[in-house]
């Protein structure tokens, strides 16, 4: 566990199923996670009950939870991991819209950046933020990730075409 002042991290248990198949399935998220069905409950089952072993997945998936209810509120991914290059993706949700502009995605950010520089050794960080999605932008900014790229019309999102920014942090 992962512990910050108002949230910790922890890792999926398998009573989180029913509450991963909610999350996974909220259409709002398909464009950022380029889901293009609504998941079944056996591969979420699946998914909860197999080991989170990130040199065999690539992906590690942390629960947030508000520290004061133990209330889960979203999740936060290293994913695309590459051990080679000492590198690995990163992204965070919210997806309880009550818990969301309350600095929560901010802690759970610091506390998985310090996670990924201390104890996984990496020596960067990316992540893909659509154009549109200001706020996510401000708070990768805000912590120290900086655009090196854009893709254009990368995304077709309700009949527009979207671009999406490509972050980076490097830890010198």
């Amino acid at each position: 566990m992962l512990k910050g002042q108002n949230i910790y991290l922890r890792t999926i248990e398998p009573n989180d199923a029913q509450l991963m198949l909610k999350w996974e399935n909220n259409s709002e998220n398909w464009a950022v996670s380029n889901t293009l069905v609504p998941f079944s409950e056996h591969l979420i089952l699946q998914y909860v009950n197999s080991a989170q072993d990130i040199f065999e997945t690539k992906q590690l998936r942390f629960i947030i939870c508000v520290t004061d209810t133990d209330k889960p509120i979203g999740t936060i991914d290293l994913f695309e991991y590459d051990p080679l290059n000492q590198r690995a993706g990163l992204g965070v949700l919210i997806d309880e819209v009550s818990e969301r502009n309350k600095g929560y995605a901010n802690e759970a950010l610091k506390l998985m950046i310090r996670y990924s520089w201390d104890r996984l050794n990496l020596h960067g960080l990316f992540c893909n933020i659509f154009e549109s999605n200001e706020h996510s932008i401000k708070l990768f900014q805000k912590n120290g990730f900086v655009q090196t790229g854009i893709k254009k019309d990368w995304a077709l999102i309700k009949k527009n075409w979207e671009n999406e920014l490509f972050f980076q942090l490097i830890n010198e």
